[in-house]
């Protein structure tokens, strides 16, 4: 039977007791039948150590933000749909952390603003107890906009009204409950006396504290923490869509992979950055070389391959791409162990040959020694109908120095003799009828071939074809969601 709702998530360790209060008021607030109607939830109680306490005017939320990110990061990694942050400081920094993370993050402020316009419409003054760190940040100042004015305690009531919460014998450190009772009702007082027709509890708390307040007071106090709770529930009835994310298996070679990140960059229609399409990219130089394994009797690359693969679909990826020609042999005993797709550069461009170029017949294919020797473009092509060029030894020798020789492309050349080499290659497959060359390995783009050679020769490049095809399928997959 399929659960209820999205999994939530629950950061409790913002405030112990407020955090119990949120998950207490999730349980009794779900409509169930059964036990087995219960929203699944996970509630991670890790107690939050600042450095500057919260009352302090030098308090800032540095330590705050990065132990609220690796909360969510673990939630979403344990497949939490969504989460909520029962703290009105972190709202401070919501849209932050939203832009990193894939969950939904049900929003406080939302919540409240909603109960507002549903409940107390005609409010138009709206007393608020919340944190100077809060007040100074605009947060609710923010929410409201110009249709409602936040009021706020006077000087005084709101330091007494901290030290009841944060000071040494305060609520948090589990202080004596009616000196604490004394100081939130004062600061109340304080807003009623200002016009406060409504007032939001913003320390979640304050709820806690006012559960035993007299009812029939001058202004209505709002109960922020059921809020909440209620319109999480509401929020969390379908998955949300989450940013699309690539992923790039990287460093095989670190200059194909920044050039393949350019074509990224310069092929996706963006008029503001963030129109761009999310990327991690795990670089990772130290996977032996694929060419030496293929065609020698160097190190196998598959398992490091394998783990800095998993790396990215642990990070989010969507899609993984392999801006490496030869990795590609090695792609079908990757692929059977990953949830996510590896975009198939080799069949891919065999495809884009296919198609913008029907009437092709002959290619011919520049690649290493361990990409010609594993016969996938050859057999791609064979695939498609068309006859495969490729270099006999002596001209696959001056390929080979051409991009690992001492002046080749991986040394950091892309000019002088490893321009000439593949300038020579290109002219015999000409020779031999090639329609097209397919640059096949990310490093060869990289080359500067001269200006009569690249407008007479239709050069094929893959890293362009990825690029193209991760930006499509990035597309095509948003708009499935």
């Amino acid at each position: 039977m399929a659960r209820p709702g999205l999994k939530l998530g629950i950061v409790g360790g913002l405030g112990a007791r407020a955090g119990a209060d949120i998950l207490n008021q999730l349980v009794r607030l779900t409509p169930v039948k059964s036990e087995g109607d219960h929203r699944e939830i996970s509630f991670e109680q890790k107690p939050l150590v600042e450095t500057v306490s919260v009352a302090s005017p030098d308090y800032a939320p540095v330590h705050r933000k990065f132990y609220v990110f690796d909360a969510l990061s673990r939630m979403e990694k344990s497949g939490c749909d969504a989460a909520m942050l029962p703290c009105f400081i972190t709202h401070t920094f919501l849209e932050e952390l939203r832009a990193e993370l894939g969950l939904k993050l049900i929003s406080m402020t939302d919540a409240t603003r909603e109960y507002l316009e549903r409940h107390h419409s005609a409010a138009r003054q709206v007393g608020i107890l919340t944190t100077p760190f809060v007040r100074n940040a605009g947060l609710f100042d923010r929410m409201f906009g110009p249709s409602r004015t936040a009021v706020y305690p006077s000087p005084c009531a709101e330091d007494a009204m901290i030290k009841a919460i944060y000071g040494p014998a305060g609520f948090k450190a589990g202080g004596p409950v009616g000196a604490i009772a004394a100081a939130i009702r004062t600061a109340i007082e304080s807003l009623e006396d200002q016009g406060a027709e409504v007032i939001v509890p913003g320390m979640t708390e304050i709820p806690l504290i006012l559960s035993d307040f007299p009812k029939g007071r001058r202004s209505t106090i709002l109960p922020t923490n059921e809020i909440y709770a209620r319109f999480a529930l509401e929020e969390t009835g379908q998955v949300t869509q989450k940013p699309f994310k690539i992923g790039v298996l990287g460093g095989v070679g670190p200059a194909a992979t920044a050039d393949f990140m350019s074509k990224i960059v310069n092929t996706t229609q963006a008029a503001k950055d963030q129109d761009h399409i999310k990327v991690i990219v795990e670089q990772n130089p130290q996977i032996p070389d694929r060419t030496d394994n293929l065609v020698g009797d160097g190190p196998d690359p598959t398992l490091a391959l394998y783990a800095t693969a998993k790396k990215l679909e642990r990070g989010g990826a969507d899609i993984i791409a392999i801006p490496c020609n030869t990795a590609h042999a090695y792609v079908d005993r990757l692929q059977r162990h990953l949830d996510i797709p590896i975009v198939n550069m080799l069949t891919e461009t065999v495809d884009h040959i296919a198609k913008i170029s029907p009437a092709v017949r002959t290619v011919g294919i520049l690649a290493t020694s361990g990409t010609i020797a594993s016969r996938l473009y050859q057999d791609a092509l064979r695939a498609a109908g068309i006859l495969a060029v490729i270099p006999n030894k002596s001209e696959q020798d001056r390929v080979m120095d051409a991009i690992y020789g001492p002046l080749g492309v991986k040394a950091g050349h892309t000019s002088g003799l490893c321009a000439e080499h593949i300038t020579a290659v290109v002219q015999s497959f000409k020779a031999q009828s090639a329609e097209a060359i397919i640059l096949g390995c990310t490093e060869l783009p990289l080359i500067k071939l001269s200006e009569d050679l690249t407008r007479s020769t239709r050069l094929i490049d893959p890293t362009q074809v990825l690029a193209s095809k991760c930006i499509s399928t990035s597309i095509a997959m948003l708009g499935a969601r």
